[in-house]
């Protein structure tokens, strides 16, 4: 500031020459209360001690990708602290390496559904990665179904469709702590049909074949499913039944 009103002391300025340079001082101001304002620097209030913080001093902030509506999916990476994966309803599969100060596309190109269910990294292998597509968060006014499972070996650069494109809504995908290639599948199948693409499915092969495990009936899907952290062989799988069917009422 003090530089810019030595310039004006010091020269005679024409009018157009002024108008560009107030301009420019507007604009700079703008940047530096910009700056002040969503920085990616700690808040001075939160007190760090080594690697001790106060949770009761933190807040939630936005960090995007602002696009494709609800993330219904978000998966880190073991050992990279600044990896995430973050899935949408409607906008694709993303990635950050910086811990969300950047993110860029993953899905454009190699997925024919933007719709993401779920994503699962390999803690034995971070190259692995398998997304699920087809929103699970259902709801009354859109949801948006997908075509199955995607597998890339080289942690997001490419990507390989390896079936179940039937399930439509995939829930959950769970790889083995010890063995990328064994995964397993929860999936919801049709919301407003009648299918046997539904339930729990396993491949011992990395998705070259699948085969259903559990199967309730043609109306009821997998909404959720989890591993037992200390014994993978153990599994929980909750299931639901949200077909909409109507109702008439002879009084």
């Amino acid at each position: 500031m003090s530089i810019f009103l030595a310039y004006l002391l010091k020269f005679r300025i024409r009018k157009t020459d002024m108008k560009r340079i107030t301009f420019q001082l507007l604009l700079f101001c703008c940047l530096c209360i910009g700056t002040t304002l969503f920085g990616q620097n700690n808040p001075s209030n939160i007190s760090l001690t080594g690697d001790q913080v106060d949770i009761n001093q933190m807040h939630w902030r936005g960090i995007g990708p602002y696009r494709g509506g609800r993330a219904n999916a978000i998966s880190g990476v073991i050992g990279q602290e600044e990896v995430y994966y973050a899935g949408y309803t409607g906008g694709g599969l993303w990635k950050t390496i910086d811990g969300g100060a950047n993110w860029f596309n993953l899905s454009d190109g190699f997925f024919t559904t933007s719709s993401i269910g779920d994503i699962a990294v390999s803690t034995k292998d971070p190259n692995v990665v398998y997304v699920g597509s087809g929103e699970h968060a259902v709801r009354g006014v859109m949801t948006t179904y997908g075509d199955g499972i995607y597998k890339s070996t080289d942690a997001g650069k490419t990507w390989k469709n390896i079936g179940l494109e039937k399930t439509r809504h995939i829930s959950d995908v769970l790889i083995h702590p010890d063995n990328p290639e064994k995964v397993y599948v929860g999936a919801q199948g049709a919301v407003h049909g009648a299918s046997k693409e539904r339930g729990v499915y396993i491949s011992d092969d990395g998705g070259q074949n699948w085969r259903q495990t559990l199967y309730v009936d043609e109306n009821t899907g997998v909404s959720s499913l989890m591993m037992d952290p200390s014994n993978p062989r153990i599994l929980y799988a909750a299931t639901w039944d949200h077909r909409r069917l109507p109702w008439k009422v002879i009084s």
